[in-house]
C-alpha cells in the first residue's frame, strides 16, 4: 500500500507561545490647542467613538477563543479596547509598560499626527530613513528593540502552550514583524486600528501567522 503524505493545518508546536497583537482602537483627534495628555513622556488620549465600537467587535470577534490572559500597555487607549474583550473572558487585563507605543520625543502630545498631515521635512526624512530618532528626542531602533522583545520574551515564558491576546501600538505591531521576517523597519507600520496580527513565538524565534486582520471592522 502507497504510503500518503498530507497536507495539514498549522499545529502550535510544543512550548510555544502563541500572541493575538491587537492594535487599539482609534484614538481621539489630534488638534493644535488640546493637546494629548502625557503618561511618563507619551501621548495619553482616550478612545474616539469609533474606537470604542471598533473594540466591541474585537471582544465579540475574539470572545470564544481560548486566550490565557489579556495584555495592555500603560497608555489608556489599550485598556480601553482590552475592556469588553476582558468581560467577554473574565479577565483582569496585565500591565506591560514596556510594549508602549514608540516614544516621539519632542513630536509626543499628537504632534506627530499634524506634522505627517503638513508634511513637515522631519516626518518625510522619517519616513524615508525609516527611523524613529530622526524626530528630536525619539527612541532608537535598538532601545525600542530591547524593550518590546524583553516584554513579549517574558509574556512567552509565562504562557508556554497557551494563546494570549496583547492590546497595543501600531508602531509596536509594526517593529515586531520587521524585526521577524527581516523586512526594512517601516515595512509593516500602519496596522488597521481595531485589526488582530498573530505571532507564535518560541525558544527566541518568532513565526508570523497572520497580518492586519480586519474581517470584523467590516
Amino acid at each position: 500500500m502507497t504510503r500518503e503524505y498530507r497536507q495539514h493545518r498549522f499545529d502550535r508546536p510544543p512550548g510555544a507561545t502563541e500572541i493575538l497583537l491587537i492594535r487599539h482602537g482609534e484614538s481621539r483627534a489630534a488638534t493644535a490647542d488640546d493637546p494629548f495628555p502625557l503618561v511618563d513622556g507619551h501621548g495619553d488620549p482616550e478612545l474616539h467613538a469609533d474606537g470604542h465600537a471598533q473594540a466591541q467587535r474585537v471582544g465579540e470577534r475574539l470572545k470564544h477563543e481560548p486566550i490565557a490572559a489579556v495584555y495592555v500597555t500603560s497608555l489608556r487607549r489599550t485598556a480601553e479596547t482590552a475592556a469588553p474583550l476582558c468581560k467577554h473572558l473574565g479577565l483582569e487585563p496585565i500591565v506591560e509598560p514596556d510594549l508602549r507605543e514608540v516614544h516621539l520625543g519632542e513630536w509626543e502630545g499628537g504632534i506627530m499626527r499634524i506634522k505627517a498631515y503638513e508634511n513637515d521635512p522631519i516626518y518625510l526624512r522619517v519616513q524615508e530613513e525609516q527611523r524613529w530618532d530622526v524626530i528630536p528626542g525619539a527612541e532608537s531602533w535598538d532601545t525600542l528593540n530591547r524593550r518590546v522583545f524583553a516584554a513579549l520574551d517574558r509574556i512567552a515564558a509565562k504562557h508556554r502552550d497557551q494563546l494570549v491576546a496583547a492590546v497595543v501600538h501600531g508602531g509596536v505591531i509594526g517593529h515586531i514583524l520587521a524585526h521577524a521576517t527581516g523586512a526594512r523597519p517601516f515595512a509593516f507600520n500602519g496596522a488597521d486600528n481595531g485589526s488582530i496580527t498573530h505571532i507564535v513565538m518560541m525558544d527566541g524565534r518568532i513565526m508570523v501567522r497572520r497580518f492586519n486582520d480586519a474581517s470584523h471592522l467590516r
